[in-house]
């Protein structure tokens, strides 16, 4: 065979082999087993409602979306999905989940969305993320969580959106999303949160979204926000503040940010009232629900009485001075007049004399 010929049969070699393999990966991927309902064309697993207690132990191992919710599984073990490690989506939402076995997700390098919600997990240990680096979304809402630490996500490199809403959740330690810098948004709402301390959000320069609706919000430290330098939206609605201080938002060094903070008790005095109006006068902060935080203030406003009360008082100091500084101007008078009538009779009897 000459050298021309065994090129030309190189190349054909070249062009077939992709079909050779495509060919093959069908063959292969026609000729499983599964305990779900699977699909080869959209690489998906559909075993919801399907009375599970565990894991499933035929899947395909091409599957990118596997939806195990409405079962019955309570523990997720090790390693558990090491079957099926192309996963780009994971459903275990609506189960009774109580244990996350450390290296529960490991060797899912692929796993961008894992939906754990409503479900009994109490507590995450350092190791339920391992494996996880480039998950950008986890929601864990409605479960059991009474606190967080800076253990609890320290293997989510990448994560984007964070969904933590309906728990239990009453105390966040500082740097508890430290390891966390890529988050974008943090729903935090239907909690017990009562105080929100420096350093919570430390290392969060790229959050945008900040949900701390329905929690117990009393106290909030003055540089609490100053780490949020992307927030753009801040949401305070029904908590339990009843006055704020201006530095706290005035922290908030950011481009543009939304802010509500409606259905609190607030104590509507004019303290608050001048905190509220020097925050609308800050171009960067925008106070959305201004005319809901103290329904009726703008009808009666308390400080104009105020005001008029300080501007009557005034007026009566200035005038008491005024009337003091005449009258003693009149006695000065009139004792220089008699002192003068005096000194002239004086002079009238030792002229006579």
């Amino acid at each position: 065979m000459t050298d021309t010929n065994l090129r030309t049969s190189r190349m054909h070699l070249l062009f077939m082999l992709p079909l050779v393999l495509e060919v093959q990966s069908i063959s292969m991927n026609h000729n499983f087993t599964c305990d779900c309902s699977c699909h080869v064309e959209l690489k998906s697993a559909n075993c919801t409602n399907s009375n599970f207690t565990r894991l499933p132990e035929t899947l395909p191992p091409f599957t990118e979306l596997l939806d195990l919710s409405y079962n019955h599984l309570t523990v997720i073990q090790p390693r558990a999905f090491h079957t099926t490690r192309r996963l780009r989506v994971l459903l275990l939402n609506d189960n009774a989940i109580v244990v996350l076995a450390d290296g529960a997700f490991f060797m899912l390098e692929d796993l961008l969305r894992l939906d754990l919600s409503r479900n009994q997990i109490s507590s995450l240990s350092e190791g339920f993320s391992q494996g996880l680096g480039s998950l950008r979304d986890l929601s864990l809402a409605e479960n059991n969580l009474t606190s967080l630490n800076s253990s609890c996500f320290v293997h989510l490199d990448a994560i984007q959106r964070l969904n933590l809403s309906r728990n239990n959740i009453e105390t966040i330690q500082m740097r508890a999303f430290g390891s966390m810098s890529t988050l974008r948004q943090i729903h935090l709402d239907s909690n017990k949160i009562k105080v929100l301390k420096n350093g919570v959000f430390s290392m969060l320069r790229n959050l945008e979204v900040l949900n701390l609706q329905y929690n117990q919000i009393d106290c909030l430290d003055v540089g609490v926000f100053s780490p949020l330098t992307s927030l753009a939206l801040l949401d305070l609605t029904n908590n339990s503040l009843s006055t704020i201080h201006f530095k706290t938002f005035l922290s908030l060094n950011t481009y543009s940010t939304h802010i509500m903070l409606k259905e609190n008790p607030w104590k509507c005095d004019c303290d608050l009232q001048r905190v509220l109006r020097k925050l609308c006068n800050v171009k960067r902060l925008f106070l959305d629900d201004y005319n809901q935080i103290c329904p009726g203030l703008e009808e009666f406003d308390p400080c104009v009485g105020e005001m008029i009360t300080v501007l009557v008082i005034t007026i009566t100091v200035v005038i008491t001075v005024v009337a003091a500084v005449v009258m003693a101007e009149k006695k000065r008078g009139k004792r220089n007049k008699e002192k003068h009538w005096t000194q002239a009779k004086d002079l009238s009897y030792a002229s006579q004399d």
